[in-house]
């Protein structure tokens, strides 16, 4: 058990990221019963990570800092950032409780800028670098997901405060979510040139790369909310042709990603015959995808593209699926392993 604890992955908050986001888009597709169901559970879950890493940093701190600064599991600690959003997101959209949102929201901030830049300031200065192709993973895209989620939760709150706060917040938020497409673009450019320049065996295709396409999912979210409090900031109304176009990029291109991502998993699974067991890392791959239902969602509601629908249904179900055989997965992994200490 202590084993279990001084190696905890810092990338376990994907579990509330993964069961909020599916969360969310079930309310939005008025599946109220399986909605309140999870944010029940999210709720339970997220305390206890935070009980378990608050055990971690004062039983093994340097456990920790190793990882804070090792460029594969480094990443994952901003999973903790998007995690406190989106459980403020439900409580927003589920409860209406405003205040429990702008705390979690204040202390996803305070993370947000702490992790920031202690993660990449360590990346920088440390001695000993890996080459590109083993530092590099789909996982460095949690850093954007971590700052979309601030816009996302924050343009969120930004309809319920009162003037000249408002203004203020979108503002802030419409800086958050440029500032997360800018750092997409820096870090997919060298994730791509990876894929295609340097030799890709099964182990190297861990789940975290379906952030490729959940880092563009929640950036279409944010853009869409920032179209949706338009009329809260006269700066937002002259900017919403850009607005939208980008939206509509963000949104292309993570539709761009799903068909390639299903083709590599089929690829490391079916063709390479790599093993497919549970692992935390596989709650980032659940997540883009209720991501992707909840954004298609809101543009559709910014925008008016009725035409797309029939993407939210189909994929929150797609969502659902894959939420309960990983939380399956995870029940046995669980299971496996109270059976092992009773023993």
């Amino acid at each position: 058990m202590v084993a279990q604890l001084a190696g905890l992955s810092p990338a376990y908050f994907g579990m509330v990221m993964a069961t909020g986001i599916v969360s969310l888009a079930a309310h939005l597709l008025e599946m109220r019963s399986v909605a309140r169901a999870l944010f029940l559970l999210n709720c339970v879950v997220y305390i206890v990570l935070w009980f378990l890493t608050i055990l971690r940093v004062v039983r093994y701190p340097r456990r920790l800092f190793d990882d804070l600064i090792d460029h594969l599991r480094g990443p994952g600690f901003f999973t903790s950032v998007a995690a406190t959003c989106i459980l403020g997101s439900q409580f927003v959209l589920l409860e209406g409780e405003y205040r429990i949102a702008m705390v979690l929201w204040g202390g996803a901030a305070v993370l947000w800028i702490g992790l920031t830049y202690a993660i990449f300031t360590g990346f920088t200065v440390k001695k000993d670098k890996p080459p590109l192709h083993q530092g590099i993973s789909g996982a460095w895209l949690l850093a954007v997901v971590a700052t979309q989620s601030i816009a996302v939760l924050g343009a969120l709150l930004a309809a319920h405060i009162e003037q000249p706060g408002r203004l203020e917040m979108n503002f802030l938020v419409l800086s958050m979510w440029l500032w997360g497409g800018m750092l997409y673009i820096w870090m997919m450019s060298l994730i791509f040139y990876r894929y295609t320049f340097f030799p890709f065996s099964p182990s190297d295709l861990s789940p975290p790369y379906w952030i490729n396409m959940g880092a563009m999912a929640i950036s279409t979210l944010a853009g869409s909310l920032l179209i949706l409090n338009g009329h809260d900031a006269p700066f937002l109304l002259s900017l919403l042709p850009f607005i939208k176009g980008f939206t509509v990029f963000y949104w292309a291109t993570g539709t761009w990603w799903i068909p390639m991502l299903l083709l590599l998993g089929v690829w490391r699974h079916g063709y390479r015959r790599f093993p497919l067991r549970y692992d935390p890392l596989y709650w980032g791959a659940v997540f883009p995808l209720g991501m992707y239902a909840t954004c298609t969602h809101r543009m559709i509601e910014a925008m008016g593209f009725e035409f797309l629908g029939f993407l939210p249904e189909l994929f929150v179900y797609i969502a659902l699926a894959a939420w309960i055989t990983v939380f399956a997965g995870f029940a046995r992994y669980l299971l496996r392993h109270v059976n092992a200490f009773r023993f």
